[in-house]
């Protein structure tokens, strides 16, 4: 019953996360808070359980609930400029856990090396699936790669930051 209180309880957290999202007028992806979620969710949950969570996530907003960035849902999102990240996030959850099962979470740098791991796949799957909608690889990269370098970057340190409270409030909730 915990499992799947905490699957149901972090695909909320990517959805309040997405919520929080600046809208960037040189692409069509906007710079959000889901990714930092996304990660603290495979280090907190673990590889099975954290990518369980992100396809609840991706399944609930799929089904219409106002799960995606500006209170959106529906099918639609998985066509679109966005498709790329959003399917990368279980694997990303599944990434970032199996790293944090393996001991990369208990040091801010390891953390944030994992975090990184899982931050590559996000932007890799982002910009292949760009690059298909807007048959270009270079105008793929440079409006969905290259924006979010350093917003990134920020979002690992913090995620990584956040993982000793993330693990205080789980212990706390056991």
């Amino acid at each position: 019953m915990r499992s799947v209180a905490l699957v149901v309880a972090f695909s909320l957290l990517v959805a309040l996360a997405a919520q929080v999202a600046v809208p960037l007028p040189w692409t069509p992806v906007p710079l959000t808070a889901q990714t930092f979620a996304v990660l603290l969710t495979g280090a907190l949950l673990g590889s099975r359980l954290g990518a369980l969570a992100l396809v609840a996530y991706l399944v609930e907003g799929a089904s219409g609930l106002p799960f995606f960035v500006g209170g959106a849902g529906g099918l639609q999102h998985f066509q679109g400029a966005t498709a790329g990240y959003l399917l990368a996030f279980p694997v990303v959850a599944f990434v970032t856990g199996y790293l944090a099962e393996r001991g990369w979470d208990r040091r801010f740098l390891t953390a944030a090396l994992a975090m990184a791991a899982g931050s590559l796949v996000i932007l890799a799957c982002g910009w292949a699936w760009l690059a298909l909608l807007l048959r270009s690889a270079g105008d793929a990269f440079r409006l969905g790669v290259a924006p979010f370098v350093v917003g990134d970057i920020i979002k690992i340190a913090l995620a990584a930051a956040a993982l000793p409270a993330g693990w205080a409030i789980l212990r706390r909730r056991s």
